[in-house]
């Protein structure tokens, strides 16, 4: 992984860690071409598809050019709800972060959001 991401990890994962709490699952930085975890929570398997998360996850780099210039505005984040959780997808320009959660309050979700894209802004990952 690039070294922007390694300088930004403590901040992407205490952010997310403050939005969250002990609901937290996993932390998962994503560009086109790379993918790496930044967090598992230690009672998850360690074994997770990472590359078929990131290629679906990566689908929103396309969609964000879609989105762009629509009367809904710009894009911020993307939740995905599963029976054992949620995704939530940030993305900034030409990469992202995705964090699973337990269930969690629905504003908890836009204060992660926001946290995460303030640092994903912030640095560039080529």
């Amino acid at each position: 992984m690039s070294e922007p991401v390694e300088t930004h990890r403590d901040e992407l994962l205490s952010a997310a860690r403050t939005a969250v709490g002990d609901e937290i699952r996993s932390i998962t930085y994503f560009t086109e071409d790379d993918v790496e975890q930044l967090y598992l929570r230690d009672d998850l398997d360690q074994t997770a598809d990472l590359v078929g998360f990131a290629e679906n996850e990566r689908k929103g780099f396309h969609a964000q050019a879609l989105y762009a210039n629509t009367q809904l505005g710009d894009y911020r984040f993307t939740v995905r709800v599963f029976d054992n959780g949620y995704l939530t997808r940030v993305i900034t320009n030409d990469h992202g972060v995705w964090v699973t959660a337990d269930s969690m309050d629905i504003d908890r979700f836009e204060e992660l959001a926001s946290a995460l894209a303030t640092i994903l802004r912030s640095f560039d990952p080529t």
